[in-house]
Formats: C-alpha cells, sequence, structure tokens
C-alpha cells in the first residue's frame, strides 16, 4: 500500500510539471540574409533528438507561431524555395523569439562560377563563354591557350608549337587579363613568346570575358579577362578524386594528371593536384621539327574552410616548364637567315629525339594566395586577399665555345599584391561592388649571363580602386555601371650603348635620367608615372524568355610595360632582336559592343551573335622593320611602335541539336584592324575562320562519343608592308634579294577527330576511354600567328588516346 502512494504522488507531481513547462510559445521571423525582406512561405519544423514535433509556415509578414512548447534544447530546421536549408539550435525557455536569416542567392554561394548570371563581380551586360570542365579535359596534355581557341573570337598567338598565348579579338599579352584562382598571373606576359605560366588542369571552369567587363581585376583589360577557376573545396565528409593518363604520336610523349579532393564534417576542405608531361621533337607533315620538345611539371594544394558567413583558403601551386626552340630558327649568318625564310624545307630536320638543346627556355613559377571573407546580415561580403608570385625565366642560347649551361637571360620576377574587396547586396534590386588594389613588384635582372640584360632591373608600384553597380531597372532590363582608377609607377635602373642612346636622341630628350657615363655604356634611371582611368556601361535587355540583348561600352587604358619600354636585345625564344621606346605612351581603348543570345524551336536552336567596334589611340605594337648580325647569329630586328587602331569584327556562335543524339555546332570569327595614322591594316591580325562540329552522343550505350571537327581558315588579304631588302653572299658574290615577311600562308582546313566511352565499376568508380586524330588528313599549313611559320610547317597528324579515371 504504501509503494502505491509513492508512485501515486509521484506521477501526479510529473503531470503539474509538464502542465506546468509546456505552455511556452515560440514566435519567429524569417528574413533575407541580405536585404532583410520577408519571407513568405518557409518551411520551420521542430526537431529534438531527430523527431519532428511541429512543423508550420511563414505567413506573409515572414511571421510564425509555435504553441504549448515545453521548456529545453531543440533544433529547428528551416527550409525555402531556392533558400539553402539550415538546422538551427534553439532553447526555450518560457516564450521565445526568434529572428532567422536565410540565404536566398544560391547561386552566389561557395565558389565564383564564372557565369554571366552568377558572378556578381562580373558585368552581365558584356560578352561571356565559358569551357567547362569535360571541355577542359580533352587538353589536359596541352595548353591554356589550346583549350582557349574552342571558344569563338579566340586565336592564338605561337612561338613554335609549345609557346602558346590566347589572342582575344586581335588582342594579346598585356592587354588580356589571366586571372588563376582570383588572382592576376604575373609571369612576365609582356614577352610575346612567353606563354601563361598555368597548369591548365587547376581549372574547372575556363571563362573569357570580350572587354574590360572584370574591373575588379584591373583596368588595362583592353583585350579581354580570362578567368581559370578551380571547383569548390569539399565542405562535407566526402573524399574523391580523378587521374587522366593521356599519350600522343606527335611528339612521342603524353601526360599524367591527378587530383584527390578530402571534405570534413566541419567544413574543412582540402585539394592536391599535380600533373607532369613530356613530349619530345613534334613532326610536320613531312619532317621532324628539330628540338621542339617540351616538359613540364606542375602541382597545387588548397586547404580551406567555406561556410555561408565565413571562409578562408591558403593556396599554392607550382609550375615548372623546359621547352626547345626550334632549331631551324637559328642562323649564323644573313644569308643563312634568307636563304631559310625563302626555303619550303627547314635546314635542319634531323631524326626524332626527346633532348632538348639550346636554344631553349626554362621557366617555374611560384604562387601563394591566402584568402578570408565574412558576410554581415543586411549588409554583404567583404573579403582580403594576399598573393605572392615569383616568376624565374631563362633563355639558353648556343654559346660558341662557353657552356651551354649559363642562360643568356636570366630574369626573376617578383609580386606582392593586396585585395580589399566588399559586395553590398542588402538594397533591393541593386548591388554595389567596390575594392582596393595594391601591389609591388621587383624585376631583378641578373648580370651574370654576360650578356646585355634584354629586360633590366626594375621596381613597381601600383594601387587602384573601383566601384561598380547593377541595378534591376525592371524585371527584364538590368544597368551595369563600373568605374576604376589606377595610380602606378616603374622605377628601373637601365645601361644603354652610348652610340644607341644617341641615335635615338634620347641624349635630347632624356639626358636627366643618366646617372652614370662610362664612356662607351650610359647607367640610366629613367622613373614613369601613369594615372589610368577605366569604365564601362552596359545593359542587359530580356526580350522575352528565350532571347536577350546585351551592349556593353568599355573604357580601359594601359600603360606600356616594361618590354616594350626597354627592351634592348635578343629574344632567343622568338629568334628576333628586339627594341622599345622610352616615349610610348598610354594606350586607350574605347570598345562597343553588343550581343543577341538567344535559343528557338523548343532550344533546339541556339545562337550568340557579336559584333564590336575597338578603337585605340596611341596603339602600341612590334613591327618588323630590318635585320642584324650579333655575335650569337643573325636575327629579324622587331621595334615598338605607337599609332591609333580601329578594330571592328564579329564572332558567331549557333548550336542545332535536331535528335537527342547528335548536335551541330558553329562559330565564325571575322576582323578587321587598321593602322588609322597611317592608313594601312595592322600586322598580325588573325584571319577569318569557321569551325564547324559534329557530335553523336548516346547515354544509353556506355556513354558514347563521336565528334568530327573541322577548321577552315582564310587566307588574310589585309596586311602591312614589312618586305626589306637583304644582301647576302651567293656564288661568292653580294646579292640584294627581297626578304618577303609580310604576305601571308595560304587559307587551309584542317578535320579532326575524336570519340570516347565511359565504362562504371561496382565500387563507383568510372573510366572514360578516348581515342583521337587531329590533322586527319596530314594537310601541309603555316599558321599567320606562328612565329616560325617563316621556317617550318606547323603540325602533322597526330594520334592519341586517353583514360580518365573517376573514384
Amino acid at each position: 500500500m504504501k509503494i502505491r502512494c509513492i508512485l501515486f504522488f509521484v506521477i501526479v507531481c510529473h503531470l503539474n510539471i509538464t502542465a506546468q513547462d509546456c505552455k511556452s510559445i515560440l514566435l519567429g521571423e524569417v528574413v533575407d540574409f541580405h536585404n532583410q525582406n520577408v519571407l513568405q512561405g518557409a518551411k520551420i519544423t521542430l526537431l529534438k533528438a531527430g523527431k519532428e514535433l511541429q512543423t508550420v509556415m511563414s505567413n506573409a509578414q515572414g511571421k510564425f507561431r509555435m504553441i504549448k512548447l515545453c521548456d529545453g534544447a531543440y533544433e529547428l530546421e528551416v527550409s525555402h524555395t531556392e533558400c539553402q536549408s539550415q538546422i538551427l539550435p534553439i532553447q526555450i525557455e518560457g516564450d521565445t523569439f526568434k529572428k532567422i536569416s536565410l540565404e536566398h542567392h544560391l547561386e552566389e554561394l561557395g565558389e565564383v562560377t564564372v557565369t554571366g548570371s552568377s558572378n556578381p563581380q562580373l558585368s552581365k551586360t558584356v560578352n561571356i563563354q565559358t569551357l567547362k570542365e569535360a571541355q577542359i579535359e580533352e587538353f589536359s596534355d596541352a595548353s591554356l591557350g589550346d583549350a582557349l581557341k574552342e571558344i569563338s573570337g579566340v586565336s592564338s598567338l605561337n612561338t613554335g608549337s609549345s609557346i602558346v598565348k590566347p589572342i582575344i579579338q586581335g588582342l594579346n599579352s598585356s592587354r588580356i587579363l589571366i586571372i588563376t584562382n582570383d588572382v592576376r598571373l604575373q609571369d612576365q606576359e609582356w614577352g610575346i613568346e612567353h606563354a601563361p605560366n598555368v597548369d591548365l588542369n587547376t581549372a574547372d571552369r575556363l571563362t573569357v570575358i570580350k572587354g574590360s567587363g572584370a574591373l575588379q581585376y584591373g583596368g588595362d583589360a583592353i583585350g579581354g579577362v580570362v578567368l581559370a577557376q578551380p571547383k569548390r573545396l569539399a565542405r562535407t565528409d566526402t573524399i574523391y578524386g580523378k587521374t587522366i593518363l593521356s599519350g600522343s604520336s606527335n611528339g612521342r610523349g603524353g601526360a599524367i594528371t591527378s587530383e584527390l579532393d578530402k571534405g570534413f564534417k566541419n567544413g574543412f576542405g582540402i585539394r592536391v593536384q599535380g600533373t607532369y608531361k613530356r613530349f619530345g621533337d613534334f613532326r610536320a607533315p613531312d619532317y621532324f621539327l628539330t628540338n621542339t620538345g617540351t616538359q613540364q611539371i606542375a602541382a597545387s594544394i588548397a586547404l580551406g574552410i567555406n561556410r555561408f558567413k565565413y571562409g578562408a583558403e591558403l593556396y599554392y601551386s607550382y609550375f615548372d616548364t623546359e621547352i626547345g626552340i626550334l632549331r631551324a630558327a637559328d642562323f649564323g649568318n644573313i644569308t643563312d637567315l634568307v636563304r631559310a625564310i625563302n626555303a619550303p624545307v627547314p635546314a635542319f630536320t634531323d631524326d626524332f629525339s626527346h633532348t632538348i638543346n639550346p636554344p631553349r627556355q626554362e621557366v617555374n613559377h611560384h604562387l601563394l594566395k591566402a584568402k578570408s571573407f565574412l558576410r554581415f546580415e543586411g549588409f554583404g561580403k567583404v573579403s582580403l586577399q594576399y598573393a605572392f608570385q615569383l616568376n624565374n625565366r631563362q633563355e639558353f642560347d648556343n654559346r660558341r665555345g662557353e657552356s651551354d649551361n649559363i642562360p643568356t637571360v636570366d630574369l626573376e620576377l617578383t609580386t606582392h599584391t593586396l585585395d580589399i574587396n566588399l559586395d553590398i547586396d542588402a538594397i533591393e534590386n541593386t548591388k554595389i561592388t567596390a575594392g582596393l588594389s595594391g601591389l609591388f613588384q621587383e624585376n631583378f635582372a641578373d648580370p651574370l649571363t654576360g650578356v646585355r640584360r634584354v629586360i633590366p632591373d626594375y621596381e613597381k608600384y601600383a594601387i587602384g580602386v573601383f566601384g561598380g553597380l547593377a541595378y534591376n531597372i525592371s524585371s527584364n532590363l538590368q544597368l551595369d555601371l563600373g568605374g576604376r582608377i589606377d595610380f602606378s609607377q616603374i622605377d628601373a635602373d637601365k645601361f644603354y650603348r652610348t652610340s644607341f642612346f644617341e641615335d635615338r636622341n634620347y641624349d635630347i630628350d632624356f639626358a636627366d635620367i643618366v646617372v652614370q657615363d662610362f664612356g662607351t655604356q650610359l647607367l640610366t634611371n629613367p622613373i614613369f608615372d601613369y594615372t589610368n582611368f577605366s569604365a564601362t556601361l552596359g545593359l542587359n535587355w530580356e526580350l522575352n524568355a528565350t532571347t536577350a540583348l546585351l551592349f556593353n561600352y568599355g573604357l580601359a587604358s594601359r600603360p606600356p610595360n616594361p618590354s616594350e619600354l626597354f627592351s634592348e636585345g635578343l629574344n632567343q625564344s622568338s629568334a628576333s632582336f628586339e627594341l622599345g621606346d622610352l616615349r610610348l605612351d598610354t594606350e586607350t581603348s574605347n570598345k562597343i559592343s553588343a550581343s543577341l543570345q538567344g535559343s528557338f524551336l523548343e532550344n533546339k536552336i541556339s545562337f550568340n551573335i557579336t559584333p564590336y567596334a575597338n578603337f585605340i589611340s596611341d596603339f602600341i605594337i612590334l613591327e618588323p622593320t630590318d635585320v642584324l648580325a650579333t655575335s650569337r647569329g643573325t636575327f629579324q630586328v622587331f621595334e615598338y611602335v605607337q599609332n591609333d587602331a580601329r578594330l571592328i569584327g564579329i564572332d558567331i556562335d549557333a548550336t542545332y541539336k535536331p535528335h537527342e543524339y547528335w548536335e551541330y555546332v558553329t562559330s565564325f570569327s571575322y576582323l578587321r584592324g587598321d593602322d588609322t595614322t597611317n592608313n594601312e591594316p595592322i600586322i598580325n591580325i588573325p584571319p577569318p575562320n569557321w569551325f564547324n562540329a559534329i557530335t553523336y552522343n548516346n547515354s544509353r550505350w556506355k556513354n558514347l562519343n563521336l565528334r568530327l571537327r573541322s577548321e577552315l581558315f582564310f587566307e588574310q588579304t589585309r596586311f602591312p608592308d614589312n618586305n626589306f631588302i637583304a644582301q647576302i653572299i651567293e656564288n661568292n658574290q653580294f646579292v640584294n634579294t627581297l626578304v618577303d615577311v609580310s604576305t601571308p600562308p595560304p587559307s587551309y582546313h584542317l578535320l579532326h577527330f575524336d570519340s570516347s566511352i565511359t565504362l562504371a565499376s561496382k565500387k563507383a568508380t568510372t573510366y572514360k576511354i578516348g581515342f583521337g586524330i587531329d590533322n586527319l588528313l596530314n594537310t601541309n599549313y603555316r599558321q599567320l600567328l606562328n612565329r616560325f611559320r617563316f621556317f617550318a610547317d606547323d603540325l602533322g597528324r597526330n594520334f592519341s588516346i586517353s583514360l580518365k579515371i573517376n573514384y
């Protein structure tokens, strides 16, 4: 009886306590994290130990209410259309109020996706085109420039088969910004024979911005911007990776690249990646291109944490390459040079070899980046980034009696950058961006080479401020505005030969820069200060659900780079003697472009038509002027000159998908370049080109993919006359001979085939096997924009195989 009474008393007490504690009310409000707008229709679920207790929806005012709650610790699961669901801890102690902020702009989370509609840093009113991971992987053993040629309006400036620089709508080198993992690449990009030091395999997406639509990265993008962005680090507990192996018959080499990602529950992620490539002498259809082998080693590591409200990342990459320079482009006298230019077959066509002899170049590049960001509720995001880059370039020549292991050019470029960016997205229909960037750069030209330094020692200081506004005027019309101002200074120490200094009248115009006179040489200290303005104005008008019209005006200005100012010597990599000019002024571009983008027939046909006009005042260009005999051989002389220019062109892309399995893609580009000062065509303007591809893809049969590609390059009929008369020796007599360095090569047509199939295993590992043939018909051709087209044909037929393993 006693036990029963005690038990009855405990039950009554428990019921009383329960009745007292389970009368609490939870009131709440759900708002947009960015602009604090209320969110109607949010789903709120109360959880206890993973069990659902109550579920309610927010009303038109974003409010919600839960009743009859017991005090204690719970979790709230909150979700809304186009929002990232959240699970939040909550402590109920009597009547409780909870304000919940949801991220309502999912497309902007995490990585910079580098598409026109998803990257808040990029203008949506300028033409932007992207290559995705699957397309990039097709070029895993090639270069950045090779991959970018898949985009209309993008061509390449080649020095042989391995040094490839992208050209965007006729412009290259310092007029194109290469951005890798949010860092502007600083690797002596001014040289025509300096390929970007980027491992293509680190990029998940490659985006080309045809114009100055990314003022965050710089105001001197007269040609455009290339973004090479990796994918976001893993944020969940997972591990995955991929390995790609490839081999090629032309060059008898191949590549291996591998990547491994590991994520943890706390949001921390890490990625390691590496690439190795090795090729021997490449082959034209009828002969080997002696001493054109190449070797590349690259590696990177990234680690960081990426939460919604904060994130931090540390990134390091290393890139090392050794490139052979075509032996047939190295001459001992002017007679050999003229004969080589006029001869249909190179004088040096040895048997195949993997050995890379002088002339050659060796380049290594280090990049270290530290970045962090914070998001503030009802305001936006603030990010801070520091980057360090070290680029070392060495060029080796046959030194004739001296050690070939002593470089003739040895440049070390060190760059420090600091960027502070602000994104404000709390204002309805408006996004504001602003930022401050600073740069310190130092170039050291090692005098121990014993050769006159092409680029002198210098220090460069720069600071830039930018701001931008994107405003939705209506549901189908958006306005973009942006502006930037940059201040920079170059402080150089350069030796000039006294005779050269006087021949160019520098002794009159720049007498004040002479520091010391050594008789035959002068030590000078030229200091140049530049102030540059850049701006963009654009409109994006959605005509209907499938068609949009983009308009953009861009003002970009670029100070002359160190090569253009100070060059005085031999660039062995391009087999040319280059001369700069201290009188060069800032280059200014006014570009107008429009794009009509859309689709019809239920998206079976899509198109992009982009006409543009670029008016450039004080356009700096490298033109051939003479030939010069030196102790290291005889070479063409190229000199930087400055005139006004006009570039007018159009890029057209179209895709037709008549059937589930079939797709036809075509693109056409035309560009006309004029020197309006001298009323003549500009040198090295890409010829009209037309690309076509037919693809068969059957996902039901091992994802079989077959593609036939066609490339038609028309003959460039507009070119300046840069021919010269050379005095050569024939039959022991001096003979005046016309050397034609102006007439472009004839048109040519190339066919390529590639195929792949994907196999899956029971362990969630997939194997993609690929086979391809480049230059299917083994066509003889010479590319207009290959600096070595004067001496040899371009590449012949190439068979390639590849294996990609996803695990």
